[in-house]
């Protein structure tokens, strides 16, 4: 499509040819109507021409007409004033007498109704058949022609004849020519210039709109940021260019931070991935260390530093296990291949089965297990598995980092017609550093235990995968006096 054609133009072209069409209406409206008040004028001021004529006399000779004195008399009416022509009609409307120059006569009959209406006073103007065209009408002068007192005819005179309508369209040519070239003219630049004023006004959010579009086009999400003041202001209103800008701008701010979130999550996963080499290359180091240590001094060692290597170097295994399995659980959730199953259970016994399965572990570095528990908590409705790991990882993590003597905690109480969980310790809290991507990427800090067993590393992220998939979240809550205390929240079933 040429530049040239834009929106705004198209719209002004369009507006100066209606403006023309309209003009040009107008215009036939205006000629018609002065020729409707003309013809009026003239049928009045010549009404009573036919009954002058009528009343001469000398046009009636016994026996009838006196053919000579009716063409002489129409002859000096004619030559007085050129534009009327006199006829002398039958009661049925036939031509009984005329002065037209041979050849000029097309009817030998005229319509007598318009007669009769005009005679009778009817509104003018009247028009009559036109004797010298057959198929044009004109105003008309008439008037009965009386012999012995009754009426032998008429007395038809046709005020805008064959030399009105030669001068009068040889005068008008001219004029109505350059008239309407320069009204034309007039008109259509008036109104290209209006219109384009006002449609320049009119489109300057579409253009303002359209330059976004552009902008956007060819230089992405960077350019969202700085017209984002522009959008909003061409948003304020109800046309349809504010609707289109309103839509244009909420598809902006959804795409920007859909973009920025697509940015925060390919970091997290650089980040992740970064972090996930860097501890397997770790334990793999320190076991493949340890193994070529016994391969090395195999003749050297004494039973007890080999099988204190052995165990060393198979707690590193244990740790390469569990990280891989950490990190294939955490694709399957990312990924979309692991979907919950909800199904309506009782929290607190959950509870209770997973403190079951960690009884031995706290009892071994003489830690408390501690459920609190308050009464008439709602029926939850989640994937019992998928919520038993969140407690187990959770709950594993705690009881890795709170010493000897310590305490870990599990709350539970009714919230927004479901439960909310906190699980707490008594250990050293999570260093500042670590609390920022605490959930995005995999954590080792000091105090796990060296045969590399627990659910350190991808266990929070995988905690925080899990109830992202059921709808919620999980904090790190400061709180003081205790040590890490992590909180969420869970919906309760349907109709409970």
């Amino acid at each position: 499509m040429i530049a040239w054609a834009t929106l705004s133009r198209r719209l002004s072209m369009v507006f100066a040819v209606l403006l023309l069409a309209c003009c040009g209406a107008s215009a036939w409206l205006q000629m018609r109507s002065n020729g409707l008040h003309e013809q009026e004028v003239i049928q009045r001021l010549s009404g009573g021409l036919a009954a002058h004529i009528a009343e001469n006399a000398e046009l009636i000779k016994p026996g009838g007409l006196d053919q000579d004195k009716v063409k002489d008399l129409f002859d000096k009416l004619m030559a007085v004033n050129p534009s009327v022509e006199v006829y002398l009609l039958g009661l049925d409307g036939h031509i009984e007498a005329q002065a037209a120059p041979p050849g000029h006569l097309k009817r030998d009959r005229v319509a007598v109704e318009p007669i009769r209406k005009l005679i009778s006073g009817a509104p003018l103007p009247i028009v009559g058949d036109d004797p010298r065209s057959p198929d044009t009408a004109k105003v008309f002068s008439a008037a009965p022609l009386r012999m012995g007192g009754r009426e032998v005819g008429y007395v038809y005179v046709v005020l805008q004849g064959e030399d009105h309508d030669v001068l009068s369209a040889h005068l008008a040519a001219d004029n109505v020519l350059r008239t309407t070239l320069w009204s034309m003219g007039l008109v259509a630049l008036l109104g290209l210039l209006a219109g384009l004023a006002a449609f320049r006004l009119i489109t300057r959010p579409l253009r303002e709109l359209t330059k976004a579009v552009k902008r956007f086009e060819t230089e992405g999400i960077a350019s969202l940021e700085t017209e984002t003041p522009r959008l909003e202001r061409l948003s304020h209103g109800t046309d349809e260019i504010a609707l289109l800008g309103q839509a244009f701008t909420q598809m902006t701010r959804r795409i920007a931070e859909q973009w920025r979130e697509l940015t925060l999550q390919d970091q997290q996963r650089r980040e992740l991935f970064a972090n996930i080499s860097h501890d397997l290359r770790t334990p793999l180091t320190s076991l493949h260390g340890y193994l070529e240590t016994l391969l090395l001094k195999a003749g050297t060692l004494s039973e007890e530093e080999r099988r204190r290597y052995l165990e060393i170097a198979l707690g590193q295994s244990r740790k390469v296990g569990r990280l891989a399995q950490e990190l294939f659980e955490l694709a399957r959730l990312e990924y979309g291949v692991v979907k919950p199953e909800k199904e309506n259970f009782a929290l607190a016994d959950l509870v209770q089965d997973v403190f079951q399965k960690f009884e031995l572990a706290a009892e071994a570095r003489h830690q408390q297990l501690k459920p609190d528990i308050a009464p008439g908590l709602p029926v939850v409705s989640a994937d019992l598995g998928m919520i038993e790991r969140v407690l187990t990882n959770l709950l594993d993590n705690a009881i890795r980092h709170t010493p000897a003597g310590g305490q870990i905690e599990v709350q539970l109480r009714p919230a927004n017609a479901g439960v909310a969980v906190q699980v707490s310790d008594t250990g050293a809290g999570i260093p500042g550093e670590l609390q920022k991507g605490l959930f995005v990427r995999p954590v080792f800090m000091s105090g796990a235990r060296s045969d590399g067993s627990g659910s350190g590393g991808l266990g929070l992220v995988i905690v925080q995968r899990i109830l992202q998939l059921h709808g919620s979240d999980i904090r790190l809550v400061p709180q003081a006096g205790k040590g890490a205390v992590f909180r969420f929240q869970l919906s309760g079933a349907t109709g409970t």
